[in-house]
């Protein structure tokens, strides 16, 4: 078989190796396997080092590596919720390795001493243990060392600083309060053990699910091998292949679950500060964007809202009744969202203290006593949300923000957070019965917050959307929060670093997620401010927010251009919800992000992780978005492979060449895909308003064939969980030149009772609908309108655009065709 040679060079050099090791190192290797069974879909060894090693097929695709000093006990995750698929792997074994066989890879286990290699059915090299020090123990601390492949490239890892390829690079999980950091800066505020290696045309996912402080080295200071370890706890890692990227991160989030649909209203402009206050500068705010047409759905209130920063309170001078507040701002259509920290003061008297105390949920000392830690009010007490005790307790206590009207909660401070920067190692944390030190439970602290948050949520609105949104979390954080990239600076390389924060993130399983639209440390420039927020327009969660010592950062604070710039790009992003309701539903159901990094699609073009173009990004699989730097006049770009138009002009570019464009002050550069489909919608002021009954679908010529997933939900509810949507594929077949919009599924009637096709690089002016001829209308495409250029006369000049055809037709939701 191809396999049997690379196989066996692998076990020949690892038995070479074995004298290296002495009988006195401080390394202690895993060792030889002295005894291996088989049992169904799972392997159990030990070895001579007394090693415990269980490796287990979960899918066709994904196996699981085991491994401790101790016996493998109880099997228990926050990140992992799926369980291992039912199916039919062919393992065997002889003196020198055992061979497991699926329909999709193979891996072969050296057990003299314990390596194991991943192999593609055609004997090629995924990925394999380093000859020599695969797997080993420095005291409490294990570490896996992968021989790192000729040309290999490394993405993901979620919130990491650097370039897209992460190679000759390492980084620490260790959720910090990295306030105003650098942009080289690690660890940040988030810890995502999970990356995807690249190589001689294969890629595979590995994810190491372990929640103690984690190191990972691609390369950086050696140049022997990548590694992946932790300061405790098991080797625990799923290997996961397949022949494209999107898929191993479908397989990822099939094992560490997907986000739920977000409540419409989150999709739209978010107006942030640190901080509104009293309520009349709330509603002026308010006030002020529906008077310059500036769309926005939601005003965030942040700590100030609180009486002394206790939380569960309101203060009453600034605040004197916030019920009748948010009801006010949601006639207005605005929603609220608040800032929750999960610190708790010490108070006597004060309520949530109280009632904490009496129920026990607080982190413990080892000796019993109640960890206090001082933050924004002073001493505080923190709750143990690894408790199911203490994450029912704050589901009771969030009611008071739903009986005040919000419909938000930003969960901050989580990482834990307190002045000094330095918790104790030897608090203790429940974890769901597995009592552990701070040092297992600090990193999955924050995700456990936002699943206490959520659950409140769902207990007290069960049909009811709620939006959350993190600073810290975890592997799985994505099944109940949003995730933003923290206390950014007003920099154009920390815009540039947010890009590619979020494209990390995306890769890695969290599809909504956010940077500080202009930055929140410092005052940007105007031209940065101009930039960032036509960027803003294009990324997940859509938010503006500075902190307390800075400028106002309100659109209208940077001059009437400014305004009208930031007016064009968030008008233009409310009539793009079609397209990103319909991509956050595709997160959904495969974790794909909307926010793309070039490597998801051109993985193997080594143009995309060039660091003059890796903070290019696809906005959707249809929009090009190239960031730039404030001040540039022009810039360099990459295309990738097949043909783009110019959003604004029409003009058609060709894929596989970088080019110098120029760049204007008032339009990012935007491409988009040959074969794109894009429904959009016509303007409104906040989701609550309705758009009128047509729907807009853009179709561009193209030479690939294409089809675009439209859904439409109420926005607000469940009800999609029970068939409550509106969902139909849209086809492009350029060999029939036909546009085909499938029979419509589930119970939800459509917003829209027409559909106006507009067709991009068509021509011609006769069309078939089912057959029959239709004759096409004239039309103008124009993206951005009016666009925002003012000449010295400070008049503007009339709509760009560029001329096209389009036609009407009902909503049938039965199938049709059009002919183009």
């Amino acid at each position: 078989m191809k396999i049997i040679k690379p196989v066996l060079a692998f076990v020949v050099a690892s038995v070479c190796s074995l004298t290296v090791w002495g009988q006195n190192s401080p390394v202690m290797p895993v060792g030889s396997v002295t005894n291996a069974s088989i049992e169904g879909q799972q392997v159990t060894l030990t070895t001579d080092q007394n090693a415990h090693i269980r490796v287990s097929v979960y899918s066709p695709t994904v196996v699981r590596v085991r491994m401790d000093k101790q016996p493998l006990t109880d099997d228990f995750s926050y990140a992992v919720i799926a369980k291992p698929q039912q199916m039919k792997a062919s393992i065997t074994q002889n003196n020198t390795d055992i061979t497991i066989t699926t329909d999709s890879l193979t891996a072969r286990i050296s057990k003299n001493p314990f390596a194991v290699a991943f192999f593609t059915k055609a004997g090629k090299v995924i990925n394999q243990d380093e000859q020599g020090l695969t797997t080993s123990w420095i005291g409490e601390e294990v570490t896996t060392y992968k021989h790192m492949q000729e040309g290999e490239r490394f993405i993901g890892l979620g919130e990491k600083t650097g370039g897209l390829d992460r190679r000759g690079s390492g980084f620490t999980n260790w959720n910090t309060d990295a306030f105003g950091y650098r942009t080289g800066q690690d660890p940040l505020y988030t810890t995502i053990p999970f990356y995807i290696g690249i190589h001689s045309g294969v890629n595979y996912g590995i994810f190491f699910d372990n929640s103690y402080q984690s190191d990972f080295n691609f390369g950086a200071s050696n140049d022997r091998f990548s590694s992946f370890g932790a300061q405790g706890g098991e080797m625990d890692y799923y290997f996961i292949y397949h022949t494209k990227v999107a898929d191993i991160i479908r397989s990822y989030t099939d094992l560490t679950g997907r986000m739920d649909m977000p409540p419409l209203w989150s999709l739209g402009y978010q107006q942030n500060r640190y901080s509104y206050y009293p309520e009349t500068e709330v509603f002026r705010i308010a006030q002020t964007l529906r008077e310059k047409k500036i769309p926005a759905d939601g005003i965030t209130l942040d700590i100030h809202y609180m009486d002394a920063y206790k939380l569960f309170t309101w203060d009453k001078n600034r605040f004197g009744d916030p019920m009748a507040m948010n009801k006010k701002l949601k006639d207005m259509g605005f929603k609220t969202t608040v800032i929750v920290d999960p610190g708790i003061k010490v108070e006597e008297g004060y309520g949530a203290y109280e009632r904490g105390l009496k129920e026990d949920v607080f982190i413990k000392y080892v000796d019993g006593k109640n960890y206090s830690g001082q933050v924004w009010p002073g001493w505080t007490h923190f709750p143990d949300f690894t408790s199911p005790k203490g994450r029912d307790w704050w589901k009771k206590e969030i009611k008071f923000f739903s009986d005040t009207g919000v419909d938000g909660f930003w969960n901050d401070m989580n990482e834990i957070a307190t002045w000094g920067q330095k918790m104790p190692n030897n608090v203790l944390f429940d974890y769901d019965g597995h009592t552990t030190t701070h040092k297992e439970g600090h990193n999955v602290y924050g995700m456990q917050m936002a699943r206490a948050s959520y659950e409140g949520a769902r207990q007290h609105n069960p049909n009811k959307r709620t939006f959350l949104l993190s600073r810290a979390g975890y592997s799985g954080s994505q099944r109940y929060t949003a995730i933003w990239t923290g206390d950014n600076r007003s920099e154009d390389d920390h815009m540039l670093l947010g890009i590619r924060l979020m494209n990390s993130m995306g890769v890695s399983g969290v599809a909504f997620s956010a940077m500080d639209i202009g930055g929140f440390t410092g005052n940007p420039s105007v031209g940065l401010y101009a930039r960032w927020i036509q960027l803003g327009a294009f990324t997940p969660y859509f938010r503006n927010h500075t902190a307390v010592n800075t400028k106002s950062s309100e659109p209208w604070a940077y001059g009437e251009e400014v305004t009208e710039i930031a007016r064009n790009f968030i008008s233009l992003r409310y009539k793009l919800l079609p397209y990103i309701y319909s991509n956050f539903y595709q997160a959904s159901q495969t974790g794909e992000p909307l926010m793309r990094t070039l490597a998801i699609d051109y993985t193997h073009d080594p143009n995309v992780y060039k660091g003059e173009f890796d903070s290019q990004y696809q906005f959707g699989k249809a929009f090009l978005i190239m960031p730039f730097e404030s001040g540039k006049n022009y810039g360099k770009v990459y295309f990738p492979k097949g043909k783009w138009y110019n959003m604004f002009t029409g003009q058609v570019e060709q894929g596989g060449q970088e080019k110098i464009i120029g760049i204007e002050y008032n339009k990012l550069p935007i491409y988009i895909k040959e074969s794109s489909i894009i429904p959009m919608q016509s303007l409104v002021q906040h989701t609550g308003q309705k758009p009128t009954d047509t729907l807009t679908v853009h179709v561009y010529k193209g030479d690939v064939r294409n089809s675009f997933v439209y859904y439409e939900d109420d926005g607000d509810t469940y009800n999609y969980e029970k068939g409550g949507y509106y969902k139909r594929t849209i086809s492009y077949d350029p060999k029939r030149s036909t546009l085909t919009f499938d029979k419509a599924e589930g119970s939800y009637k459509s917003n829209f009772n027409n559909i106006k096709v507009v067709m991009h690089g068509f021509g011609g002016s006769k069309v078939k609908v089912n057959g029959k001829s239709q004759q096409a209308n004239k039309d103008f495409a124009s993206f951005l309108d009016p666009i925002s250029r003012f000449d010295p006369q400070g008049d503007a000049n009339p709509r760009e655009g560029y001329e096209v055809q389009s036609l009407v037709v009902k909503n049938d939701s039965d199938k049709f065709t059009i002919k183009l």
